[in-house]
């Protein structure tokens, strides 16, 4: 996979409620610096320019009491249309990797640094998988994910199952990747995989 500049830039992938961003902090953990894309989406829906786009479009009933845009209110729209889902998307989607652009030219200036993390949902749809000197994938069974996703509050089965279905097949995703992690445990058997996975990376450049 292409270059992006002096430091490895490692790419996680998975499905919804896999894991991904533990991973990614535990990259972290090891002196990497994370590209969180769900983060930046959701900073970016506080400012005045992305926000202004999205109640023109959806109208005023996206935001909450004090007049924030309420994001659960929004991918309850959007994933229920694959229309407005896309309209979504090409409003937050270029503003997110333009973002994302000037975070990874940041890091690659920093010493310090020894690896760029991109935990980015949508990483090979929106053809960021070309950006990555190395692909991870998270590997954990569908009713495990739910499980996860509903006990933080995040959504239900069905929901996971809803955001999925606008998404790349799990399968093909997984045959895109330079490694595996395996997340069907508990979380304590993570860290020594990151850890294998890492070294490897370092060592073999």
């Amino acid at each position: 996979m292409g270059s992006t500049g002096k430091k490895t830039v490692i790419g996680i992938i998975g499905g919804v409620g896999s894991g991904k961003s533990t991973v990614a902090a535990e990259f972290a953990k090891l002196g990497c610096k994370v590209v969180d894309a769900d983060k930046i989406a959701h900073d970016l829906l506080e400012e005045k320019a992305a926000k202004k786009k999205i109640v023109d479009l959806f109208g005023e009933t996206v935001l909450d009491s004090t007049g924030k845009i309420d994001s659960k209110k929004l991918a309850d729209i959007v994933f229920a249309d694959a229309d407005k889902l896309s309209s979504l998307n090409k409003i937050i989607h270029p503003l997110v990797l333009g973002r994302a652009e000037e975070l990874i030219k940041r890091y690659n200036r920093q010493n310090e640094v020894k690896a760029i993390v991109l935990d980015m949902p949508l990483l090979v749809e929106v053809g960021w998988a070309r950006r990555c000197d190395k692909l991870i994938f998270v590997d954990c069974k569908r009713q495990l994910r739910a499980d996860r996703a509903k006990k933080m509050g995040v959504f239900d089965e069905n929901q996971v199952k809803i955001r999925e279905n606008f998404q790349i097949s799990l399968d093909n995703k997984a045959k895109l990747t330079d490694n595996n992690i395996d997340n069907n445990s508990d979380f304590s058997a993570l860290p020594r995989q990151v850890a294998d996975i890492f070294s490897d990376i370092v060592d073999n450049g």
